[in-house]
C-alpha cells in the first residue's frame, strides 16, 4: 500500500458537492454577526455608537489578551485584545459585532454604526526583537581572508494567502466549528481567552477550502463567536467577505534582507552574513515571530558547506496585518538569499552557476552534518538530486536553445518539514509542543477507526493515513476509516502545517498500529496456544514461527472483545501513541526553470518547469505529486504576481482586482520527480514533507532565470511592468 498511487476517497463527496464547510452550517436560531472594523491604520477610539444589538472591546470585560504561541527573548508583545479597546494599529482591525437575524441585516446594521475615531501617527520602527543565530566572530574573520565578497539587497513581497474559502466561525457557546488546520491549539486560546477549562469547548474543524498556513493561526474572531454565544444564550456565525479576508488574514514573508558572502580563488564559500528586516505587522501573530526568527534562521546553511554563518533578524511593528506562516513560512526566504548569493557569485567569479554549486555542496558522505546555525542534517545526497534536476531540465542543452529573452535559472533547497521537535521549540521560545497523536480503535469485526490530531485541508489525509495503517496491520484499505478535525472524538493534537502529517502524525499512527500488533500477539498466543515470543506477525496473520499455524487479524479482534478466554488480557483492542520527533525531516530538492520574456510587453512565459525532491519515503505518488505541483503554482505566483501593498498603513490590494494569482493559463506542464534514496533516518516512516516544496524554490528558480535573460536585477514580482522598466532602463 505504501506507493502505491490510489485515487483520493474524499474527493467523492467533494465531486458532488456534499462538503461540509463552515457557510454550510446552520444552527437552529443562530443569530448572524458581522463585524465594524478599522478604516484607519492607527486611530484612538473614542466612542462608538448604535441603535442595535452590539458589543464593543469595552463590553469584553474579563476576557484575557491574545497571547503569541512564541515567544522570542527579550521580546516586546503590545497587548492584542480580541476587540479594540481604546486603540487601533491596523486596517480592518475590529471594534465592534453586531448581530440581526440575517447576514444582509447584519451588514445593514453594522454600516450604521458610528465610530469616533482619533488618527493618530504610523507606527515607524517599532522594534519587536532581535534574533541572531551563528558566529558573529568566525565570520568576520571569514571575510577577512575572503578573496572575493559579493552582496545582494533583496525583498520578500508580503502576500496574502487566498484560499478559495474565506475564513468563518460558528458557535452555541459550548462548541466552535470553525476552519482551522490546527483545531486543538485553537481551543487552547480560546479557552485561555475565556478564563474557562479546556473540557468546556468543543472545537470542530470539518472541510477547509484551503489552508496554506494562515489558516492555522489564532484569530480574534474565534474567541469573540464563543464570547457571544454564551453571552447571548444562542448560536451566533460569522462568514469573512473576501475583502475583509485581505484585511484581516494574516499574511506572509516581507523581509527586506542585505547579505554578504564570502569566496576563495576557486569559488568555495568560506563566510555569510545575513542582515534581515522583518515586518510583524500590528501585533505579534500566533507563531509571527517564530517565523522571521528561529524558522527563517535555521535554514540560511542551505545545502551548502559554509563554514562560518551568522544571522541577525530584527522583527518590527507597521500599521498592517499581522505576518505569520503562508506555505513555506521561512524556508523559502532562506532559499532566495541563499539562491541569489550563489548566482551573483558565479557571475563575478565567471563560473557556471551549476558549477559554483558542484563545489560547495555537502556532500553525503559528511553526513550527519551540523551546521553553523545550529540544524544537524540526518541525510541527503544533495548532489544527485542536483545532476538528475539538471539532466531533466536538458540544462546542458541550453545554449542551444537560447533565443534573445531566453533565460534559465537554478535553486537548490532545504526545508525542516515538522515544525521542530518540542523539547527545542521550548528552548527557542514555543509555549506549545509539536507532537502528534494517533489512536487506533479496531472493532470485534476487524475493521479500523483512526483518530489523528493532524487536519486535512486539502492533503488526502484519508487515503494517505489508511495506506499507512492497511500495509502495517493488514486490514483492508476499505475497511480504515480517519477521523481528524474534532477535540471530541481526538482529546489531543496538533493539527497539520509545516509540512508535519506524515512525518510526525504517520509517524504517530506507525507506532499505534505497532502497540496494536503487540497486543494481538498476547491474544493469538492464548488462541493458538503457544509462547508469545514465538508468534509472528505479517501480511495480517498471526503466525507460529517455523509452523504453518496462524490466525488472521480479524480473528484476533474478534477474540480480543470475547475477554472469557484469557482473563490476564485487558479486553479489547484499542492503542494511542503520542510522537514527538527527534529531529527536524530534512526535504531537499533542486529546480530549474526555463523562461521567456517578451521583450516590447515584459510579459513571462514559462517554458519548462523541472523538479527533483527528496521528500523520503512516498505514500502516494499521485497525492505527493499534486502537493508539489500546488506549491509551485504558488511559487510562482510570488515571483511573478503577488504582492500585499501598504500606503501609509492603507492597504491598497484589497481585492482580486488589485492583487493578482496566477492562472492555469500561467503555469507550464511541471517535470517533476521525487528521490526516495535517503530515507529521514530518525522516524519509522522514513518520511519527509512535500507540501511546501514548490513554494520554498520556484520563486528563487524564477528569479534565477530572468536574471539571465535579461541581464538586469529585478524585485519580486516580476510584473511584466516592471520588467519592461527594467528593460527601458538597461
Amino acid at each position: 500500500m505504501i506507493g502505491a498511487a490510489l485515487r483520493r476517497v474524499e474527493d467523492q463527496r467533494f465531486l458532488a458537492g456534499t462538503g461540509r464547510f463552515i457557510a454550510d452550517l446552520s444552527l437552529p436560531g443562530e443569530l448572524h454577526c458581522v463585524f465594524v472594523r478599522s478604516p484607519h491604520p492607527h486611530a484612538r477610539l473614542r466612542s462608538i455608537r448604535s441603535s442595535g444589538l452590539i458589543f464593543t472591546g469595552k463590553d469584553l470585560q474579563g476576557l484575557q489578551p491574545m497571547r503569541c504561541g512564541w515567544v522570542l527573548p527579550g521580546m516586546s508583545e503590545p497587548p492584542r485584545w480580541p476587540m479594540a479597546r481604546e486603540v487601533v494599529r491596523h486596517v480592518g482591525e475590529p471594534v465592534a459585532m453586531v448581530f440581526a437575524e440575517s447576514r444582509p441585516a447584519a451588514e445593514d446594521l453594522a454600516e450604521r454604526v458610528e465610530v469616533d475615531y482619533e488618527p493618530l501617527p504610523a507606527i515607524d520602527g517599532e522594534h519587536a526583537f532581535t534574533w541572531t543565530r551563528g558566529d558573529r566572530a568566525a565570520v568576520e574573520q571569514a571575510m577577512a581572508r575572503a578573496s572575493r565578497k559579493v552582496e545582494v539587497e533583496l525583498v520578500n513581497n508580503r502576500l496574502c494567502g487566498a484560499a478559495i474559502e474565506t475564513r468563518g466561525a460558528a458557535s452555541t457557546g459550548d462548541t466552535l466549528y470553525v476552519g482551522t488546520q490546527a483545531p486543538h491549539h485553537i481551543r487552547r486560546y480560546v479557552c485561555e481567552e475565556l478564563g474557562i477549562a479546556e473540557a468546556e469547548l468543543r472545537v470542530i474543524s470539518r472541510d477547509v477550502g484551503g489552508g496554506f498556513g494562515y489558516k492555522g493561526k489564532h484569530y480574534p474572531e474565534e474567541t469573540l463567536v464563543v464570547w457571544a454565544a454564551r453571552r447571548l444564550r444562542r448560536p451566533v456565525k460569522w462568514i469573512a467577505g473576501r475583502n475583509e479576508s485581505f484585511l484581516s488574514d494574516t499574511q506572509g514573508r516581507d523581509h527586506v534582507t542585505r547579505a554578504t558572502l564570502g569566496l576563495d580563488e576557486e569559488g568555495h564559500f568560506v563566510g555569510l552574513q545575513v542582515t534581515t528586516r522583518a515586518d510583524l505587522g500590528a501585533y505579534v501573530s500566533s507563531f509571527g515571530a517564530a517565523i522571521a526568527g528561529p524558522i527563517y534562521s535555521a535554514l540560511l546553511a542551505g545545502v551548502y558547506r559554509t563554514p562560518a554563518v551568522f544571522v541577525e533578524v530584527n522583527g518590527f511593528f507597521s500599521n498592517s496585518v499581522p505576518t505569520d506562516a503562508y506555505r513555506g513560512a521561512g524556508r523559502p526566504e532562506a532559499c532566495y538569499v541563499l539562491e541569489q548569493l550563489a548566482d551573483k557569485a558565479a557571475g563575478e567569479l565567471g563560473i557556471d552557476r551549476a558549477e559554483i554549486r558542484r563545489r560547495n555542496f555537502i556532500p553525503p558522505s559528511a553526513m550527519p552534518y551540523k551546521t553553523p546555525v545550529g540544524p544537524t542534517y540526518d541525510c541527503g545526497d544533495f548532489p544527485k538530486v542536483f545532476e538528475r534536476a539538471l539532466e531533466l531540465a536538458d540544462y546542458a542543452g541550453f545554449a542551444k536553445r537560447r533565443k534573445p529573452g531566453h533565460g534559465i535559472g537554478i535553486a537548490c533547497y532545504i526545508e525542516s518539514s515538522g515544525v521542530a521537535p518540542s523539547r527545542l521549540a521550548a528552548a527557542m521560545g514555543a509555549r506549545v509542543g509539536f507532537y502528534e497523536v494517533a489512536q487506533v480503535r479496531v472493532a470485534p469485526d476487524g475493521s479500523v477507526t483512526v483518530f489523528l490530531g493532524t487536519h486535512n485541508h486539502g492533503q488526502g489525509h484519508e487515503t494517505t493515513f489508511a495506506q499507512i495503517l492497511s500495509q502495517r496491520l493488514g486490514v483492508a484499505f476499505e475497511r480504515i476509516r480517519i477521523v481528524e478535525g474534532d477535540t471530541g472524538a481526538v482529546p489531543t493534537g496538533t493539527g497539520t502545517f509545516g509540512s508535519r502529517s506524515v512525518a510526525v502524525g504517520g509517524s504517530a499512527l506507525h507506532v499505534a498500529g505497532g502497540k496494536i500488533i503487540a497486543k494481538g500477539k498476547k491474544i493469538a498466543a492464548h488462541l493458538l496456544e503457544a509462547a508469545e515470543a514465538d508468534v509472528e506477525f505479517d501480511a495480517g496473520v498471526f503466525r507460529v514461527a517455523g509452523t504453518d499455524r496462524g490466525i488472521s487479524f480479524q480473528e484476533v479482534a474478534r477474540a480480543a472483545y470475547a475477554p472469557n478466554r484469557y482473563p490476564d488480557i485487558e479486553p479489547g483492542l484499542d492503542e494511542s501513541a503520542y510522537y514527538d520527533p527527534s529531529n527536524f525531516a530534512f526535504s531537499n530538492g533542486a529546480h530549474v526553470c526555463e523562461l521567456e520574456v517578451d521583450r516590447a510587453t515584459g510579459e513571462v512565459r514559462i517554458l519548462r518547469y523541472s523538479a527533483v525532491d527528496d521528500i523520503g519515503t512516498v505514500i502516494n505518488p499521485m497525492i505527493v505529486e499534486g502537493q508539489l505541483h500546488g506549491g509551485l503554482a504558488q511559487g510562482l505566483g510570488q515571483a511573478l504576481f503577488e504582492r500585499t501593498v501598504y500606503d501609509q498603513g492603507q492597504l491598497l490590494s484589497a481585492s482580486f482586482m488589485d492583487y493578482a494569482l496566477p492562472r492555469a493559463s500561467d503555469l507550464p506542464m511541471f517535470d517533476s520527480e521525487t528521490d526516495e534514496s535517503q530515507p529521514c533516518t530518525h522516524n519509522p516512516l522514513g518520511a519527509k514533507g512535500c507540501g511546501e516544496a514548490g513554494t520554498i524554490a520556484a520563486p528563487a528558480a524564477v528569479m534565477s532565470a530572468l536574471r539571465d535573460a535579461l541581464g538586469v536585477e529585478l524585485e519580486m514580482p516580476a510584473t511584466p511592468h516592471r520588467i519592461w522598466q527594467a528593460i527601458m532602463r538597461k
